[in-house]
């Protein structure tokens, strides 16, 4: 008995400290951080020294004064929270728990005493319950808490009735500098307006004085029309003559036409041919020695411009494109930002320029400030950089305060929140898609395919695009599904960072897998996508069927599906306006047609030519994005019987 009720007390002295120990860390540590945001009264950490800053600077604007600011701040902090519970509710809990330990003390010996029991007993619980309340009271004069509470009010007392009153003199001073720049903009326009009368009034009288001239020569005009009146005269006679003469040679005419006629008819006499066919035959062999000559001419000059430049060029666009994938600068290096008035621009560019100059410096893009009506022109090539801009410029516009240390925290602000997005887009993108077992550091890559285009496509909204189709290819053929939509996924990967590094897409795209150990299937359907290596597997090959139907479907390119449809339309009726063409088919989605020749009408050198001239036919008459290749084919069947 006399252990359990050992145990009664000690868990009693036990749990007394434990909740006094702990209750003077939390106030200690609420102190401390009240401490901290009472000498950083700029950015306030705390809720309500924020809402007493506001209330003083209220005050200030309404220009009262204010002379009970120590009651105003005592109110305040005597109302401070911890979790919902007062802190100074909390302070006086260590107080509580040292009286409960000295009482369970003095209580353990009255009963120790009562019951007759050993000193050693009745005396070490009151020794315990006496220095564990000893304790609790020393807390208070190790953590100095009177003294930061002191400290506090100080800090909070002395930026309200010294700093602040200041600094809102300061924006008073500014608020009127302000109003004299724009009495003095009134002035320079009222002026402007006087100028522009006076050029007005001298405009009037030059237009009087070019109004003399014209009537001046508007009397030459009409001598001059008289003069023509009698030159028309003289020329209807000469006109009359020279119809005359036209008769007299036509009569003449009609007699050379019966001698030729004559002769004609002796000439097929003695050649036994008639004219036409005469004709026909000498035009049927010059025609077959010139398409013969022009055919293989054509071939040379063809064979020798693909050894020459196919290689080069292919390489040259191909590198030039995806470097250069947007259709318009405009669309992809520049932002606009709206403002609210006019006054937001002078508050932008800050005094002497500092706030433009900080901005600048921060984000690395160019901010455009002209004429344009209440708008900001944010310029870069790094979308990401242009679009931190963009938020870091709406948020200070939004907040008023503009000055270098605000610029500088909401570009940290801005790029915390673009870091967030670009996560949720790849996030996004890969529940979409299904795909799982990423590296997050690839995740944020894919995000940051939201803010690259290519040929004016989304490359985020492409890559899950492809993700889908490969996937669906793969489940019709029976393949690797997840194989197939995660290379799909990450087939463009490189685009995130072909900005910043040097190589193509491919290239890039390739070394980032490899750094993250990605699937040597995965790798290489993303480096055989554009044709740079040999698939090694079917879907690598899915791939680079999905990448091209993406690319070239109706609304890739900002088509829609009827102006396709013309398209696909217009491209077989004009293969089909040639003679000799029996069948045409317009096939991988309009880029290539594909030409059945009649071959007893059409021979191998004249499908060259032919080849040529629809070729330049389509080049003239159709607009198509890329390239469209004119395939001719002719067969000739011979079937014999043996008996």
């Amino acid at each position: 008995m006399e252990m359990l009720r050992e145990t009664f007390f000690m868990k009693g002295f036990i749990t007394a400290m434990v909740i006094a120990v702990l209750t003077k860390v939390i106030v200690w540590a609420n102190y401390h951080r009240l401490l901290v945001s009472s000498e950083e009264m700029e950015r306030p950490k705390r809720y309500w020294i924020g809402t007493l800053k506001k209330k003083i600077e209220n005050y200030y604007n309404l220009q009262t004064k204010v002379n009970n600011i120590s009651c105003i701040v005592d109110k305040y902090f005597e109302a401070d929270k911890i979790l919902g519970i007062n802190s100074f509710f909390l302070e006086q809990i260590p107080g509580f728990c040292a009286i409960i330990c000295v009482g369970l003390g003095c209580l353990g010996a009255i009963r120790g005493i009562a019951m007759n029991a050993d000193i050693n007993f009745w005396g070490r619980n009151l020794i315990i319950g006496v220095v564990c309340g000893i304790s609790i009271f020393m807390m208070d004069y190790l953590t100095k808490m009177d003294q930061m509470k002191r400290k506090i009010k100080i800090n909070l007392i002395n930026y309200l009735e010294n700093i602040l009153p200041n600094r809102m003199l300061n924006y008073t001073k500014k608020q009127n500098y302000k109003e004299n720049l724009e009495n003095k903009k009134k002035e320079e326009i009222f002026k402007a307006k006087e100028e522009i009368m006076n050029a007005r009034k001298d405009l009037d009288a030059e237009i009087r004085e070019r109004r003399g001239e014209v009537q001046v020569q508007e009397k030459r005009i009409m001598q001059k029309e008289e003069n023509l009146e009698k030159k028309t005269d003289s020329l209807e006679k000469k006109e009359r003559d020279l119809i005359r003469k036209g008769e007299e040679l036509e009569e003449k005419k009609n007699e050379i036409v019966e001698t030729l006629n004559k002769q004609v008819e002796e000439l097929q006499r003695i050649s036994g041919l008639s004219q036409e066919e005469a004709k026909q035959q000498l035009l049927s062999e010059l025609e077959k020695q010139l398409i013969a000559e022009k055919a293989a001419i054509l071939r040379e000059a063809q064979t020798k411009a693909k050894e020459e430049a196919t290689k080069n060029a292919k390489e040259i666009l191909g590198y030039a494109i995806q470097k250069c994938a947007a259709d318009h600068t405009s669309e992809t290096t520049v932002s606009i930002v709206a403002l609210p008035n006019e006054e937001m621009k002078g508050r932008i560019i800050g005094r002497e320029g500092r706030n433009i100059k900080t901005l600048e410096t921060l984000t690395g893009i160019d901010l455009i400030i002209d004429d344009t009506p209440e708008a900001v022109v944010i310029s870069g090539f790094d979308p990401l950089r242009r679009e931190v801009a963009k938020l870091a410029l709406e948020k200070l516009i939004d907040d008023g305060r503009i000055h270098p240390a605000k610029i500088e925290e909401m570009v940290e602000k801005a790029k915390e929140e673009l870091e967030a997005i670009i996560k949720e887009e790849g996030e996004r993108a890969i529940i979409e898609t299904g795909v799982i077992g990423l590296h997050p550091d690839l995740i944020k890559l894919i995000g940051k395919l939201k803010y690259r285009t290519s040929y004016g496509q989304n490359v985020l909204n492409h890559s899950i695009e492809v993700s889908n189709l490969a996937r669906i290819m793969a489940e019709e053929l029976g393949l690797d599904a997840k194989l197939a939509r995660r290379a799909g996924l990450l087939h463009d990967i490189g685009k995130a960072l072909d900005h910043d590094m040097e190589g193509t897409h491919v290239e890039i795209g390739v070394d980032i897998l490899k750094k993250y150990k990605e699937n040597e299937k995965v790798i290489n359907a993303v480096q055989a996508h554009h044709g740079d290596v040999e698939p090694q597997t079917i879907e690598a090959i899915l791939v680079q069927a999905a990448d091209a139907i993406s690319a070239s479907r109706p609304g890739a390119r900002r088509e829609t599906l009827e102006t396709y449809i013309k398209r696909l339309e217009e491209l077989e009726r004009v293969a089909d306006s040639f003679e000799g063409v029996e069948k045409s088919f317009a096939i991988q989605a309009g880029r290539e047609i594909r030409i059945i020749v009649k071959p007893e009408k059409i021979s191998d050198d004249k499908m060259v030519l032919m080849a040529r001239d629809i070729a330049k036919k389509v080049e003239d008459e159709m607009e198509y994005p890329g390239q469209i290749k004119v395939n001719l084919v002719r067969e000739t069947r011979v079937v014999e019987y043996a008996k």
